[in-house]
């Protein structure tokens, strides 16, 4: 069996997530394996997997922020806001001007609150949301707060805007096209989505799932830790207080991957109270 790692996978359009996911069972021999954060099957890019006790990883790699390149389509509002959707209304945008269209998408940088698609995952009374929409329910979702770092308009071609963003887990890119496709009163949506990084993991070290299969491109747990979390070196006996769990006298400002004196990824840690003298408390422990 493959050791401990995540797999860092550039999915090509027309696969589920779930579908990436049992390729990568096969091709690491377990089937303890789990993403972090789903791509609709339209979408391509960056998709980040756990294999073995790095699943536990991925709950704590959900929170990092994510990048994507994306086209949205000005003059059409769909069910699923992406083209996959059935077309509610057509409007034209003849009248629009690219000032405009620019000012529309740049008023969406900063915190907002954000109605997710209601295709989503999210379950509503323990149902996903978005079978709810395929059995043909109305389903109403509040809004989330959400956070776009930074949004670039790289062309307008006419009703066609290419956008880039860095933004927020949590953050539906369909949305800000259905959105921004209100606001300019002609409504909006999706038509192509490449996520381009997850935390620290992007396009560069993506692999196909061809080249997954010639060579599983394994990043082993602790590479993977170093690489999205502060890291915090521990002598030996903070090592053995780690194994069983107990509280470090270390001040770290948030969530830290924890190592030992060889190089081996202990844990995640996390202030232990408000003040630096607090010292710092387990988050999750991934050895005994």
């Amino acid at each position: 069996m493959t050791e401990p790692g995540l797999v860092v996978v550039d999915k090509p359009g027309g696969l589920t997530s779930h579908d990436v996911v049992a390729r990568v069972r096969r091709l690491a021999g377990t089937r303890k394996v789990g993403h972090a954060g789903t791509l609709d099957p339209m979408a391509t890019g960056v998709l980040v997997l756990g294999v073995d006790r790095a699943t536990r990883l991925l709950g704590h790699l959900l929170l990092t922020e994510k990048a994507y390149d994306a086209t949205v389509l000005l003059g059409a509002a769909t069910t699923t806001d992406d083209a996959e959707g059935e077309v509610l209304a057509r409007a034209s945008t003849d009248h629009l001007v690219e000032d405009a269209v620019r000012a529309a998408f740049a008023s969406c940088v900063g915190e907002v609150d954000q109605v997710p698609t209601a295709v989503s995952a999210i379950k509503v009374d323990g149902k996903r949301a978005y079978q709810r929409v395929r059995d043909g329910e109305q389903v109403e979702l509040s809004a989330r707060r959400v956070t776009i770092h930074a949004l670039e308009v790289r062309a307008v071609r006419g009703p066609e805007v290419d956008i880039s963003l860095r933004c927020s887990s949590g953050t539906y890119v369909r949305a800000i096209a259905r959105d921004v496709g209100r606001d300019l009163g002609v409504g909006g949506h999706l038509t192509a989505l490449r996520r381009t990084a997850v935390g620290p993991f992007d396009l560069h070290a993506a692999r196909t799932l061809e080249q997954h299969a010639d060579e599983l491109g394994l990043v082993p747990i602790a590479d993977a830790a170093r690489a999205t979390f502060p890291a915090l070196d521990l002598d030996e006996r903070e090592e053995a207080d780690v194994r069983v769990g107990r509280r470090l006298d270390r001040a770290v400002a948030g969530p830290t991957a924890v190592f030992a004196p060889d190089g081996t990824f202990l844990a995640l840690y996390q202030p232990a109270g408000p003040g630096a003298t607090d010292g710092a408390k387990p988050l999750a422990v991934f050895v005994g």
